[in-house]
């Protein structure tokens, strides 16, 4: 682990809030501070196999270099703790077409501009933090992960939202989570950018929007009602758009030595919230059976309503059990299954090389009067491993396979490749 004092000089330095501290505060502030460096090389390719591409654009083909630095400090000592943590994001182009005929752009990897894409973005978002024994309240930058919203990290650089969270965990076995964001910084962007609806709306066909998005709350939590038993709801507004309630339910039952069976359902139910006409209900099922390094998968997707699933947009993660490397199988009456097989090689005596593969069907679609059904489906198929000794200890190695085939969506008519080598530097 590298702990020269250059590395703390960078971490320290961007948490220069500590300076005014006396040395007896700052304590915990400074021990407790964590920093890495992550380096994300990401190769991204995407053939269009629908007459006509996407927009006319047959491919999207581009490789990139990416720059992590995150640093979270600790806490200040007293009844109320203070700290910081920063996110600092470089994107590289190192491979991109043009415009005109060379346009391999929209990869999501690198900003997508009228003269292609550019040599470089950044950007570096900064939360203070304040802890009172076990609840702590974010302010600024977020990466959030929950059921009624979710960063997106499947590209060279997460998404990151501007706002704030508050998390609780003053009874044991329930988490309690609130907050409000505003803004977006998006996989391919270095500006903060208002909120955007990004569901489905009735048939193949965009929501009806009346007025743009501008704020977005969430509450909610989990309780750990049993060893095995987990039980999540959530509610989530965005406002002028759709009101969302959220639940799941997560049970893993052993069945033996190196077996279990894991059961987990999902049911979210969106309104309009006064300019639109989003009417959903969705209702996931997934049950996994493992057997030592094997795990063996059935899923279930419904979707019922006048319209799709509601999500925020700009590649928010939605929180379905379909959602998969690129569709999300979430159009309105839709209906899918998925069957997914994954196996850890850690249980034949090779650690840090995994494999998983899935294959999703869906249709029930409404293509319009005159017109069959629409049908869809996607095989994915992921291949990693992380070196485990030697000068690569710890460098990790993935390649992403997946075909996407429908009948009504040529743009999502695809085979596409990612490859993604990642190294995390820890500094402090």
């Amino acid at each position: 682990m590298l702990k020269t004092p250059i590395a703390r000089g960078v971490a320290l330095a961007t948490l220069g809030a500590t300076l005014a501290m006396p040395s007896m505060v700052q304590a915990a502030f400074i021990e407790d501070t964590k920093a890495s460096l992550e380096l994300r090389n990401f190769y991204f390719n995407r053939d269009y196999r629908g007459e006509g591409g996407n927009a006319g654009q047959s491919k999207q083909d581009e490789w990139a270099q990416g720059f992590l630095l995150r640093i979270e400090s600790g806490f200040t000592e007293g009844t109320v703790g203070f700290g910081v943590d920063a996110l600092g994001l470089l994107g590289v182009k190192l491979d991109s077409g043009g415009s005109g005929d060379d346009r391999r752009t929209g990869t999501g990897l690198l900003p997508a501009g009228a003269s292609g894409a550019p040599d470089d973005y950044s950007s570096l978002g900064v939360a203070a933090k304040f802890k009172v024994s076990e609840t702590i309240l974010k302010a600024g930058t977020l990466q959030l992960k929950n059921m009624a919203i979710s960063s997106s990290d499947s590209r060279l650089l997460p998404q990151t939202f501007q706002g704030a969270q508050i998390v609780s965990k003053e009874v044991e076995g329930l988490t309690l989570d609130a907050g409000y964001i505003n803004r977006a910084n998006h996989r391919n962007s270095s500006n903060n950018q208002g909120l955007a609806y990004g569901g489905k709306g009735a048939g193949i066909a965009g929501a009806v929007i009346t007025e743009d998005a501008d704020d977005f709350f969430f509450a909610g939590g989990s309780y750990k009602a049993l060893d095995n038993l987990t039980a999540s709801y959530y509610y989530s507004e965005l406002e002028n758009i759709y009101k969302q309630h959220s639940t799941n339910l997560v049970h893993v039952l052993p069945l033996g030595d190196k077996q279990s069976l894991k059961t987990d359902l999902r049911y979210a139910r969106s309104t309009d919230d006064g300019s639109s006409n989003i009417d959903n209900k969705a209702l996931g099922a997934m049950v996994t059976y493992s057997l030592s390094g094997h795990s063996f998968g059935l899923g279930y997707q419904q979707m019922s309503g006048d319209t799709g699933f509601a999500y925020v947009g700009e590649s928010t993660d939605p929180f379905l059990v379909n959602y998969v490397q690129i569709n999300d199988f979430a159009f309105e009456d839709m209906k899918s299954w998925q069957a997914r097989y994954d196996f850890n090689f850690a249980s034949i005596g090779i650690p840090g090389l995994t494999f998983m593969t899935r294959y999703v069907t869906g249709d029930n679609v409404d293509r319009g009067v005159g017109q069959s059904e629409g049908k869809m489906w996607e095989r994915d198929m992921d291949i990693g491993y992380t070196f485990q000794e030697g000068a690569l200890k710890n460098l990790n190695v993935k390649w992403r396979n997946a075909t996407a085939r429908n009948n009504f969506q040529s743009a999502t008519n695809v085979d596409e490749n990612r490859l993604i080598v990642s190294y995390t530097i820890p500094l402090m």
